[in-house]
Order: C-alpha cells, then sequence, then structure tokens
C-alpha cells in the first residue's frame, strides 16, 4: 500500500520564505501548499485536510494567532509558527493559544524539517512518509538524525554547513544541484544572492572527503550550473 504524503499548508507574506519553506518540504517528499493572508489560509483549511500548518505571525489583515484561534475550531493538526518576533511573551502566547511549536526567524532548513518532522509524529504517531533519516550512496551513508557522514575508511569530520551541502548532494545524488538549491538547503533564504560562498565550501568539503581516505570526485562540478554527488 502507497502512503500519502502528508499534506502542510504555508503561510506567510514574504515570498522569498514561501518559496524556501515549501521547496524544503517539498524535496522532503512533503505536499505543501502556500498562501500569503489568514483569510484565504482558514478558508483551505475549512476544505481540505491538512495534517500541519506554518504559519507567520505578522500576516496581514488576520494575523496568524486569529488565524490559530480559528484553526483550533476546526482541527487539531499541529502549528508550527514562525516569526521574527522571537521574546519568551510571543512564544508563550503563541503555544496558549493553540499552537504546537515557535521557530524563530531566521532559521535553517535542517532545523525547520527536524521540526515538522516531531509534530507530525506527535500528530500522526509513529513513523510517516519523508521520515528516513538516513542516506546511502557511493558507499558513504549520511546519518542526519546523529550527523554523522560515514563508509567503510571511517567517519568523515565535517562542520554543520558542510554537513547540510552533504546532505542536499547525496539526496539528489546522480542529479546536478545548483548553486542556488544549495544556498537554500545549506544557508537558507537569507543568502540566496551569495552563490560564490558555495564554490568555498564545496572545496573544503572535497578536502574533507578526501583527507577521510575517500574519492574527493564523488563531489563533481558542473560549470555553468552548481554540482553533482556521484551515484
Amino acid at each position: 500500500m502507497i502512503e500519502t504524503p502528508s499534506r502542510i499548508l504555508v503561510v506567510d507574506d514574504e515570498p522569498s520564505i514561501t518559496e524556501f519553506v515549501s521547496y524544503a518540504l517539498r524535496k522532503e517528499g512533503y505536499d505543501a501548499d502556500i498562501v500569503d493572508n489568514g483569510e484565504e489560509a482558514f478558508a483551505l483549511a475549512s476544505a481540505n485536510n491538512y495534517d500541519l500548518f506554518v504559519l507567520d505571525i505578522m500576516l496581514p489583515g488576520m494575523d496568524g494567532y486569529e488565524l490559530c484561534r480559528r484553526l483550533r475550531s476546526k482541527t487539531t493538526a499541529p502549528v508550527l509558527f514562525l516569526s521574527a518576533r522571537d521574546t519568551e511573551l510571543d512564544k508563550v502566547v503563541g503555544l496558549e493559544i493553540g499552537g504546537d511549536d515557535y521557530l524563530a526567524k531566521p532559521f535553517g532548513v535542517r532545523e525547520l524539517i527536524a521540526r515538522v518532522r516531531a509534530l507530525l509524529r506527535r500528530g500522526q504517531g509513529g513513523e510517516f512518509p519523508g521520515a528516513s533519516n538516513s542516506i546511502t550512496a557511493s558507499g558513504i551513508t549520511l546519518d542526519e538524525d546523529a550527523h554523522t557522514a560515514a563508509g567503510d575508511h571511517g567517519e568523515i569530520d565535517l562542520t554543520p554547513r558542510e554537513f547540510e551541502l552533504l546532505a542536499s548532494l547525496m539526496k539528489s545524488a546522480g542529479k546536478v544541484v545548483s548553486r542556488e538549491d544549495l544556498l537554500r538547503d545549506a544557508w537558507g533564504w537569507e543568502y540566496l544572492t551569495e552563490t560564490k560562498t558555495v564554490d568555498t565550501h564545496i572545496k573544503r568539503l572535497r578536502d574533507k572527503i578526501h583527507a577521510a581516505g575517500y574519492d574527493p570526485g564523488l563531489v563533481e562540478t558542473v560549470r555553468g550550473y552548481g554540482y553533482r554527488f556521484k551515484a
């Protein structure tokens, strides 16, 4: 029996954030709908069954707090707040009105996905589509829970940023990943114009792979586009 991917509604009025969040969710195998205001979000929630809501607080018209209150009259699906307002009071208010978790901006893609997985586990119980946390390609196994990458030659010593880059490449092993997509995965939406930094970190990643006894050529350069991890 084929399991249906979890369905998530993302509500934020900043296009760069909805693009970043929906991209990250879809890459993990979730279905993600996006909307930029509370009224339309509530209408969608009333007409569809969502497994999780990701809400900005400062929305035009109906804000995220009011939207959460109204959602609670319709559904028990978890609510994850995203906000640049990260005071303790903001978090307490969000949780007291029915929110399940609170993630302050700016945030990284791995932290976002970890929060989403935890909330979906809590809401659905056990495992669900998109929950596999290890990847193996070309003799290297990357464990996202333990934050390790290892194979026959032992563990590769990676910084958090290098780990995120390797994870992004290995998830698309055999396919080219653009610098822009690597930036989204490893740095977040605020760095989408800083593509040159990817090249510097890829060089360091190759050096770490080589130092651990693996072939640095596993990370290939595709000129004019990005990088590819050998399948």
